[in-house]
């Protein structure tokens, strides 16, 4: 199992369109940690929220990077 943050914009779209961080996890707890070190700088840089998946399962959607 692998875990990762797939970036979106407001209206959920996944961000393709710019370099950003593609770490791969090994477990739910340690995606999570990186995420509460580093939402600040994936907000300055134009993601709205991410989605949390376990492989190609979500795990969940849509969390607002705005409310961290």
């Amino acid at each position: 199992m692998t875990w990762r943050w797939r970036y979106e914009d407001a209206k959920g779209g996944e961000l393709t369109d710019r370099p950003l961080p593609r770490e791969i996890f090994s477990s739910q707890a340690d995606a999570e940690s990186w995420l509460g070190e580093t939402w600040r700088d994936l907000l300055e840089t134009g993601v709205e929220q991410v989605t949390l998946m376990e492989d190609e399962r979500v795990e969940y959607a849509g969390m607002s990077l705005r409310q961290a």
